[in-house]
């Protein structure tokens, strides 16, 4: 065994086996970067690790058969050991390894400080953090909201520093009142750090609890008590967010700290009230009295607005209101011209100062979209759309995706839903709105994908119907029934979609008879009917139904929808729609849309 050993080093296998090892070592560091970059697929990974094994054995074979010389390669046995230099060869691997083992330290250094953003265990980036509701330590009837108030404004504090990664509020509250370790709700939300705190009042006195652990091994990186007047909740939470910002090595300019110190909330009952109204606008929606619970919670919020005139996010999540009451009453008798006027005009007041006072430039701009949406200025919508691409950020629009989806804008549409989710990975729209965009740009393999794995981190209908749309696309019939089986149980969501389903297998007589049930359910009805006949055909109807929307007041507001909803191209014939299409030529849309799904019944 000795003697094997002493020819295996004389013949400096052992120095083959190291160089070579190191040299696949890069090149597999390498590749895993190039391919990451480029979206290869997983297989070619594994295909390259197969052949450099491959390699490894024939390298070792090679060392041990044959033998550099002065006169090239030859058999070892031929060679006379009196004149084998491979004592020099040796010297030669030594340098090369050093040298690899040298660009391979070179190539940590470059990964971990050029190339990434500092990765942490979980994935996420080194400045990324999620602010969890402080916990409400006194039982005063209003504290909680007090609390919550609290912690949205941290969160919205540490969201004006552009190089931090913030969590939206949906997901950060989702784990309210759950005792679950820090590591798992750092890994869930994607992030490297989590703040958490407890609030407690008593009377005018107020004390603050937080802390900011480092998620990977629970350190916490910073701690602090705040005993104060209730009456500087504002300062309490600016400071927080500064020391949040130290801690991480976030340096603001005076710019960010002006920005910060001007656009905080000051009142403490402007966050108690705000944060009643932010409850019940939660409630309302996907609720059968959804306009009824929205003008309670604008009791709440323009009560903040009262207390706070400043604090913008109340004037935004008031306008829903009267945007859902000109849709809900467009078609109502007892409505007059002079209400549904004041109701536009409650819109765009809101939303002007909502605009005014917002705290970054990415809402500024998404609420500007949106005001031009609902007023229909639609010749502004190609340069908003411009400005909120520019902005950034990950919140997300009311109204973008009907007007960016059918009309060329999936790609846009797209990454502003990967950005929110990246920022709200527990909120549904994202998930939706991202299964949405990948069958819009024809990718239904990465629509599934992404339904499915949405559906397994928040099994939200609305995801489920992206994924059934999205199996539609890709003609998996079976998978599409299987959804509405499982998960979509209501009459008023369950019926249109066996209608659409019938329609797609190109089923005439089923599509027909499902649709004349689901337009029994009248008022009810989910799935708009001029997107039913559309798919199924009946080209007449669909246009008589889209003129008549179109007379209405704001009809714009309904039509908008339907080419999104349907996936069909024209769901009607533009020239019988003509204040709708005044305002597609004026936002200068391709018409028809797009149609992402084939519809063997609609022959137009």
């Amino acid at each position: 065994m000795s003697q094997l050993f002493q020819e295996l080093k004389r013949r400096n296998v052992f120095r083959v086996a190291i160089a070579y090892l190191a040299v696949a070592w890069v090149v597999l560091q390498v590749a895993d970067i190039v391919f990451e970059s480029v979206a290869a697929p997983g297989w070619l990974m594994q295909i390259l690790l197969f052949f450099i094994a491959i390699g490894f054995i024939f390298a070792l074979f090679f060392a041990w058969a044959f033998e550099m010389t002065p006169d090239g390669i030859k058999k070892e046995a031929e060679v006379d050991r009196s004149v084998s230099i491979t004592q020099n060869t040796g010297k030669k691997l030594n340098r090369l390894i050093i040298g690899v083992l040298v660009a391979a330290v070179a190539f940590l250094l470059v990964d971990k400080f050029v190339l990434v953003d500092q990765q942490t265990a979980n994935g996420a980036t080194e400045k990324s953090v999620a602010v969890l509701p402080f916990v409400a330590m006194s039982r005063g009837p209003d504290d909680e909201y007090f609390a919550d108030g609290l912690t949205e404004e941290i969160l919205n504090s540490l969201t004006r520093l552009p190089e931090l990664l913030v969590t939206a509020r949906t997901s950060s509250f989702h784990f309210k009142g759950q005792d679950l370790p820090i590591p798992e709700i750092a890994a869930t939300l994607g992030v490297a750090h989590i703040v958490e705190g407890s609030v407690r009042r008593d009377g005018d006195r107020l004390r603050v609890t937080a802390q900011l652990i480092r998620a990977e091994d629970g350190f916490h990186l910073w701690s602090e008590n705040y005993d104060r007047n209730s009456q500087d909740t504002f300062g309490v939470q600016t400071d927080i967010a500064e020391k949040i910002a130290n801690a991480l090595d976030v340096v603001m300019d005076e710019k960010q700290r002006a920005q910060m110190l001007r656009t905080g909330v000051r009142n403490p009952e402007a966050f108690v009230a705000f944060q009643k109204g932010v409850e019940l606008f939660d409630q309302a929606h996907g609720s059968a009295t959804m306009l009824e619970s929205l003008q309670e919670a604008n009791v709440w919020f323009d009560r903040a607005i009262q207390l706070e005139p400043e604090f913008a996010d109340p004037y935004g999540w008031s306008a829903d209101y009267y945007t859902h009451y000109l849709m809900d009453f467009m078609e109502d008798a007892a409505v007059t011209a002079a209400e549904r006027e004041a109701a536009m005009d409650n819109v765009i007041r809101r939303l002007e100062l909502a605009i005014r006072h917002a705290p970054n430039d990415n809402i500024r701009a998404i609420v500007a979209y949106d005001l031009a949406v609902i007023t229909g200025e639609w010749r502004k919508l190609p340069a908003l759309l411009d400005d909120v691409v520019a902005a950034g950020g990950c919140d997300s629009s009311g109204w973008m995706l009907e007007t960016q989806l059918p009309y060329g804008k999936a790609a846009i549409a797209l990454e502003r839903a990967l950005a929110d989710r990246e920022c709200n990975p527990l909120g549904f729209s994202a998930w939706v709105s991202a299964t949405a965009a990948n069958g819009f740009l024809g990718d239904w393999e990465a629509a599934i994908e992404t339904g499915l794995k949405g559906a397994k981190v928040i099994p939200h209908v609305r995801i489920y119907q992206s994924l059934f749309f999205a199996y539609l696309g890709a003609g998996r019939f079976a998978e599409a029934e299987s959804i509405i089986d499982r998960h979509i149980h209501r009459d008023t969501q369950n019926l249109p979609l066996r209608m659409t389903l019938a329609a797609a297998r190109g089923d005439a007589k089923l599509a027909k008879t499902s649709l004349d049930n689901m337009l029994q359910l009248g008022d009810e009805l989910v799935r708009p009917p001029a997107v039913a006949f559309a798919i199924v055909g009946d080209r007449e109807a669909a246009n008589k139904e889209a003129a008549r929307i179109d007379a209405l007041p704001n009809g714009h507001l309904i039509l908008m929808l339907f080419p999104t909803i349907c996936r069909c191209g024209a769901p009607w014939d533009l020239d019988v729609t003509p204040n709708f299409a005044r305002l597609i030529d004026e936002a200068d849309f391709a018409w028809p849309p797009a149609s992402p799904i084939e519809w063997p019944l609609k022959n137009w």
